[in-house]
This record gives C-alpha cells, sequence and structure tokens, in this order.
C-alpha cells in the first residue's frame, strides 16, 4: 500500500448521509440487526442481491417490506410455491382482443426491489427464470428481450429448518446473490422492544420513503470512486483463491465472487465515512459473500467443520497487506 490515501470528499459524504437516513429509517421496524441492516445497504449500494435465510418468525420478509418501504421505488412480492411457473415470474404475452393485437403483461419481477419470499418452494424451471435477471437485468420472454427498470434488486429468503417440499438451490443460483445473512433470534431486551413497537400497530404502515430511485442510482455510482489499493485488490484476490486450494473445499469461490467483494468493499467503506477500502472491509465481508458459493467435502462436514470456520480460517492465514 504506497500511494497516498485520497481524502473522503463531499461527494461520497453523500452516500453515509444517505445510508443513515435509511438505516435509521428501517429501525423504525426492525429492532436490533444493525449489521444484517447494513449489508443489505451495501448490497443495494452495489446492485447486488441478497438472500436472508434463518428460521421462521425472525423477520425476514418485514426487514425486505422495511427497506422496499424506504425507498422510493416500485416493489413486488413473489411469493414462491411449487405451482409457480415461470410466466408468473416474468410475464406473458397475450391476445388482446379490443386492438386484435398481442401485448405484453409484465410479471412481479418488472419492478425496482422484488422480494422472493420462501424461494427454495418454487420449482427448479421457476427457479431458473430468475437466473438471467439477477445476472443480466433483463428477462426474455418468447423470443423478446426486456430489459428490467433500474435500480433492480432481488431480496429472497428462505427457511434452513422445514425441507419438506423445497428444491435446495442449485450453485448457478446461488452464485448470483452477493450476500447471504440471518438475522437470529433478538437478544437482550431487543424481544420486549420488539412487542412494546408492534403491541399497538404495524410501525411498517407509518413508514415513508426516505430516498428516491435517481438518487439511489446517483449513490451506486459513487461508491464506485472509493479507493482500493492494489495490494487490497490483491489481497481480495487471494482469498477467493485460497478457497479453490483448500483441503476442505471441494467447490471454490468464482471471479463472480472476486468482484461482488470487491464492489461491497467499496460500498461499505462509503457507508462508514471512507473514501477506501482497507482490509478490514474484506475480513468483515468474506463470510456474508462467500458461504453460499462453497461446497464443503465430505470429511470435512463428517469432521463438523463449517463453511463459515473454514473461511475464517482462510482469513486468519492470508497475509494482510500492510502500509509500507
Amino acid at each position: 500500500m504506497n500511494e497516498a490515501i485520497p481524502e473522503t470528499g463531499p461527494e461520497l459524504t453523500r452516500v453515509k448521509q444517505a445510508a443513515d437516513t435509511l438505516l435509521n429509517n428501517v429501525n423504525k421496524v426492525i429492532v436490533g440487526k444493525k449489521e444484517t441492516i447494513e449489508l443489505v445497504l451495501v448490497a443495494l449500494l452495489c446492485e447486488g442481491h441478497v438472500l436472508i435465510e434463518d428460521v421462521p418468525g425472525i423477520g425476514k420478509t418485514m426487514l425486505a417490506k422495511a427497506v422496499a418501504k424506504s425507498l422510493g421505488c416500485s416493489f413486488k412480492r413473489i411469493q414462491s410455491t411449487p405451482d409457480l411457473l415461470p410466466s408468473d415470474v416474468t410475464g406473458i404475452h397475450y391476445f388482446n382482443q379490443r386492438n386484435s393485437e398481442f401485448e405484453f403483461r409484465p410479471g412481479p419481477v418488472m419492478a425496482n426491489i422484488v422480494l422472493v419470499d420462501e424461494i427454495n418452494r418454487a420449482t427448479p424451471r421457476t427457479q431458473s427464470c430468475l437466473l438471467e435477471c439477477m445476472q443480466e437485468q433483463q428477462v426474455t420472454v418468447d423470443l423478446e428481450t426486456i430489459p428490467l427498470p433500474r435500480p433492480f434488486m432481488v431480496i429472497a429468503t428462505q427457511n434452513p429448518v422445514e425441507l419438506e417440499g423445497t428444491f435446495p438451490l442449485p450453485e448457478a443460483q446461488l452464485d448470483r446473490f452477493l450476500l447471504r445473512l440471518g438475522l437470529g433470534y433478538p437478544v437482550g431486551n431487543e424481544e420486549g422492544e420488539i412487542l412494546l413497537r408492534f403491541g399497538k400497530s404495524n410501525p411498517l404502515d407509518s413508514l415513508t420513503s426516505v430516498i428516491e430511485a435517481t438518487e439511489l442510482l446517483e449513490l451506486q455510482k459513487l461508491c464506485r470512486q472509493v479507493y482500493v489499493d492494489d495490494a487490497v485488490r490483491d489481497y481480495t484476490i487471494a482469498i477467493t483463491g485460497a478457497t479453490r486450494n483448500h483441503e476442505g473445499i471441494k467447490l471454490g469461490a468464482s471471479p463472480r465472487a472476486s468482484l461482488g467483494i470487491y464492489l461491497a468493499a467499496q460500498a461499505l467503506a462509503a457507508i462508514r465515512g471512507r473514501g477506501y477500502v482497507i482490509p478490514d472491509d474484506i475480513k468483515y465481508l468474506a463470510v456474508p459473500a462467500l458461504t453460499h458459493r462453497l461446497i464443503s467435502k465430505t470429511e470435512a462436514r463428517l469432521r463438523g467443520r463449517s463453511l463459515e470456520s473454514i473461511i475464517n480460517e482462510i482469513v486468519s492465514t492470508v497475509p494482510v497487506p500492510v502500509e509500507e
């Protein structure tokens, strides 16, 4: 790390101010979980998608709806079931008898923020229709390619406990998600605060938008201006590369994972008021950005080695760049 680190300019300060405003707005509904909300904002600022995986009743759907309602963007919800068809997601061409012409009826994926609830209850055929949407931000219906509105973000939820009647997401689908997050049970006095907050009315009903779609697009561009030193970039590549050669991992991280961590680190630095990425940003993002992209070997699973512990082991062994 030899080059002079640039100072945070007034434009990047806008990102932190907007993130703080959005975080405070979501906290009117969600009690605690500041780190999880912050990571959702990171994904939002680098046009990534989020998979929220936890047990029922934790607030996965509530978090997604609170984030969507805090943005002046269009929002649609897809409730995944085994009988959900790809056309129910992307839309269809239908024959309008009034004008004797075929017209396109857009599906719920034609929105800025799309909540796919219980995504693993949809069949593989329906899950696969999201691949093009999430990676290329477009859909192809009857040989016609239609761009999706910008900004575009998918927030998917799934229950990791009840697996009967579900269809595990394939690796190609999981790799499209920038981060996989969990909320966890309330700690301390958080559950009591939830009862007080929701006892009289649902705070989600009175939540208002604090950021418009056009402003969000500008903030996304500003995050790309965050400085990343060559040493930090090489550090990111070293971590993802180590997953491909680790004795406990069968399938390592792809270059898409490296790019995801790189962009997410820029957004995280901007949210925290810095105009530059530090190695701690990469460390912080390693687990949520990599666990869902890796497949551990059978021997590692039999020995009780979780992917989280393997990633933490890799992070602790890869040399951290220091300023000379």
